[in-house]
């Protein structure tokens, strides 16, 4: 089984990133269990989302990166998980190069889905953490099919995720 999880993970990250996808740094931690916790709780739950991405998406442009939104809620461990191997130095500094990233509280899946609705994402999320990369010149998503595959975070590696991450870098 772990053995089909990770060529699952390999096609994932061949198959389903750009083809000009970086190399991710290499990641401090081999396993979750060495994060800091607590863990974060990276949503904001009575943000204005809106205001929030329009902000990140002009910054973004601006800066002549991606932007990533990160979809999700605060109770979710892969969440956590993810937000806080996002705070590795060493991916932190290669995601501020390449990304603007911002989240959004997505509460059970019951606010703020006017977001993904701008990107005609308007079916039910798969899962969270849901990322979506968007061009901010265009305001494309670039990766529908992919947004929800780290919402099972936690069965993955630190550098898996990292890895992931960096195949939608410029």
């Amino acid at each position: 089984m772990l053995k089909s999880a990770a060529i699952a993970l390999f096609a994932v990250t061949v198959f389903c990133s750009p083809a000009s996808a970086k190399t991710a740094p290499k990641v401090s931690i081999a396993s979750f269990a060495q994060l800091k916790t607590p863990l974060p709780y990276p949503y904001d739950e009575v943000g204005n989302a809106d205001k929030s991405v329009a902000m990140a998406r002009a910054k973004a442009k601006a800066q002549g990166k991606r932007l990533i939104i990160d979809m999700g809620g605060n109770w979710c461990p892969d969440c956590r998980i993810l937000a806080a191997t996002m705070e590795l130095p060493e991916l932190k500094a290669f995601l501020d190069r390449n990304f603007v990233v911002i989240s959004v509280d997505i509460g059970r899946f019951d606010k703020n889905l006017q977001v993904p609705a701008h990107y005609g994402i308007t079916k039910r999320l798969e899962g969270v953490p849901a990322l979506m990369v968007i061009d901010p010149k265009t305001d494309a998503l670039l990766n529908a099919a992919q947004m929800t595959q780290l919402s099972d975070a936690r069965h993955m590696t630190p550098q898996g995720l990292a890895d992931w991450l960096a195949g939608w870098a410029p």
